[in-house]
């Protein structure tokens, strides 16, 4: 197979290349969406301008038009007075953490050690903000509502992240998580969710998305996991902390001039795959059952959690990265299934880890195909050096 490389020296191709090349010629993909051209991506942006508006819709300028419609769609969507578009979830999160804070006289934030916030911000919110976090827990999990009741640090904003990524994507379960937010409440402390995955949350708990983002007095919401669109987050809460953030946004350097492309391609993904994202629960666990029955042979290797708790889960394998990467290109190239993203050294020596994410291309697969699938896979790691 001859290989389509990003770059335009004549180098030999990178992973990425391969990957890449491979996963758009693949017949069938397990984990994540099929990947696009520049030129594929604006046209896909050009269908999405023909279902989402109106012939004569303009770009924004500051906000307004496409932008505004988009925040007044995820305020209805969230159930929240309103919403403000933001281009990273980061600069969402620093805003609204700055924002309650003020509100509440209170520059803590009781956190995680592995939510997003204190793990791939550059420690943002502390040096950038002025804020300062604690953590009730460290355990992989999120923290109980026993624990917050007991803890001994004060704290003004309880921040939740659903789910909890690092961990596997875990979820408490729903009488839990209630029970966690009224214990903060019981504490005077604002409840913000990093709810970069809240749509998927929601899914799995089979709730209307208002009920789970009634939990918290504010909202952060991701357009470019799940929903696929290019980029962009909003934040949602009361007209007070909305009005608050706009300026924040501004002087956090958020007020672009123009972010048509984003927001239209984040109504569209909503219209598209919100409908869909039970399917994706259900179509992950099917997964997981197929690569659990293969996993049978593989001492150490797992699932986790099992069964998943929202359409993406670990899987860890005892080989290297290196390995298991050269694996995965080898099988898509010799059977046409592409079937994982990126492989990581775990926390565990002995154990790499991917995430497997069950999109609309893992629907084709059936739990026994992916266990035939997985099972060629694990013979090309044995033979292959890393």
């Amino acid at each position: 197979m001859a290989y389509e490389s990003h770059s335009r020296t004549g180098s030999t191709p990178s992973t990425a290349d391969r990957r890449f090349a491979l996963w758009r010629a693949a017949q069938r993909i397990l984990s994540g969406p099929r990947p696009v051209t520049l030129h594929e991506r604006l046209a896909e942006l050009g269908a999405d301008a023909r279902t989402a508006v109106g012939p004569m819709e303009r770009p924004d300028v500051y906000g307004d038009g496409v932008v505004a419609e988009l925040e007044q769609r995820v305020a209805e969507l969230l159930g929240k007075p309103a919403a403000l578009f933001f281009p990273t979830g980061t600069m969402a999160q620093q805003v609204a953490l700055r924002c309650w804070a003020r509100r509440r006289g209170d520059s803590v934030v009781a956190t995680h050690p592995l939510f997003h916030l204190e793990t791939h911000e550059r420690h943002a919110h502390r040096r950038l903000t002025g804020l300062d976090s604690v953590w009730p827990t460290a355990a992989a999990r999120l923290a109980t509502a026993a624990e917050l009741r007991d803890f001994d640090e004060p704290f003004g904003t309880l921040m939740l992240e659903l789910p909890l990524r690092a961990a596997g994507f875990l979820l408490p379960e729903w009488t839990a998580l209630t029970e966690l937010v009224a214990a903060a409440r019981e504490r005077g402390a604002a409840v913000h969710l990093d709810g970069a995955r809240l749509w998927e949350a929601a899914a799995s708990y089979n709730r209307p998305l208002p009920r789970l983002a009634a939990l918290g007095d504010s909202v952060y919401v991701s357009f470019y996991k799940a929903l696929g669109g290019i980029s962009g987050a909003a934040l949602a809460g009361d007209l007070e902390l909305i009005q608050e953030a706009r300026g924040w946004r501004h002087r956090y350097g958020g007020l672009v001039y123009q972010q048509w492309p984003a927001a239209l391609s984040a109504l569209a993904a909503l219209n598209r795959e919100l409908p869909r994202l039970p399917s994706y629960l259900a179509q992950a666990r099917i997964v997981a059952d197929g690569l659990r029955q293969a996993l049978d042979q593989v001492p150490g290797g797992r699932l986790y959690p099992d069964p998943p708790h929202t359409h993406q889960f670990q899987l860890l394998l005892p080989y290297s990265p290196e390995r298991l990467t050269e694996a995965n290109l080898r099988h898509a190239q010799l059977t046409g299934d592409a079937l994982f993203g990126t492989w990581t050294q775990s926390s565990q020596p002995d154990l790499a880890l991917t995430e497997v994410t069950a999109l609309t291309p893992a629907l084709a697969w059936t739990a026994a195909q992916v266990k035939e699938s997985f099972a060629d896979f694990l013979k090309l790691a044995d033979q292959t050096r890393g």
